[in-house]
């Protein structure tokens, strides 16, 4: 079958454009958060998985940080446990601590090796209790009261990163192999801490001074106060737009460990839909890009 000449040169623009940043990231980490909002399904988690072995495929080593937040809750509403949040973190007592170790260690992190194996993929699954990878501790949380006290909120299991153990994901990442981490964290003690993927994602980034965040998820990118995406956002742009409310509530632990990220030696981060297919893709390979993109320049600038 011979191909029409008008989508023979759609093929080859794609090509072309995307040679570029293929030669400019080759041999460059990406870390790339996939949350549990962006799992939608077979056709779009098959997408996810064959961008990530695309990029393996043409030199680029990513390492795929999850999530699991409505599995989790799927889990928790079977077994009759009402999730609780407080400031958008999960509140996780010690059986909900089991739950979350065995969805996001068990089921949702070898859905996802198993999706990238199946397309072609050498996924390895790892938790942050695996070789100490993630260190944790506990997070503690204030909340000032309206007669101007402080109360200290006690979240239970939910911890922070402290450190992050490259060694064994660079063992990884030169033996051909692609990470995909689970976001369960480790004290001194050996217990166990949830932490929010995007921290995690951005921790990680900062430890391997990747190339690129990247955090897929279920938004399009900062919006303004129109509503429209805001791009080519540089760290200076980001403080001024939390100083003016402009980025709020759910967004702010985002924005803040893309921001965290970029200032600690990750040359971009970036914010998007992840349930687009082959958003990864687009994002990485295409002059267009998609969603928000924070640097320290501005694009385009020298």
């Amino acid at each position: 079958m011979t191909m029409n000449p008008t989508a023979a040169l759609d093929v080859a623009r794609v090509l072309t454009e995307a040679l570029p940043y293929i030669q400019r990231f080759a041999g460059k980490t990406v870390v790339v958060k996939y949350g549990g909002n962006a799992m939608t399904g077979d056709e779009t988690e098959d997408a996810f998985a064959r961008d990530i072995v695309l990029l393996k495929t043409v030199g680029i080593n990513p390492v795929v940080v999850h999530g699991g937040g409505p599995q989790i809750a799927e889990m928790l509403e079977r077994i009759g446990k009402v999730s609780q949040f407080i400031a958008g973190m999960r509140v996780t007592d010690a059986e909900t601590m089991d739950v979350v170790e065995m969805v996001l260690g068990g089921k949702v992190n070898k859905a996802i090796v198993n999706r990238i194996n199946q397309n072609g993929g050498r996924a390895i699954g790892l938790t942050g209790k695996d070789a100490n990878l993630l260190r944790a501790r506990k997070m503690l949380m204030q909340e000032t009261q309206g007669d101007g006290s402080v109360r200290a909120i006690d979240l239970g299991h939910v911890g922070e990163v402290v450190g992050v153990k490259t060694d064994v994901l660079e063992l990884l990442l030169q033996s051909d192999f692609i990470p995909v981490i689970a976001p369960v964290g480790v004290g001194d003690a050996g217990e166990s801490y949830n932490i929010n993927a995007d921290l995690v994602a951005g921790k990680v980034a900062e430890a391997l001074q990747a190339e690129k965040l990247i955090l897929a998820t279920n938004i399009p990118g900062v919006l303004d106060k129109n509503k429209k995406i805001l791009t080519g956002l540089t760290t200076s742009d980001v403080d001024a737009l939390i100083a003016d409310g402009t980025i709020y509530g759910g967004m702010l632990p985002k924005i803040e460990c893309a921001l965290s990220a970029v200032k600690n030696g990750v040359n971009s981060a970036h914010i998007f839909d992840g349930r687009v297919a082959h958003a990864t893709l687009l994002e990485v390979f295409t002059d267009e890009g998609m969603g928000t993109l924070i640097s320290h320049r501005r694009k385009g600038s020298a």
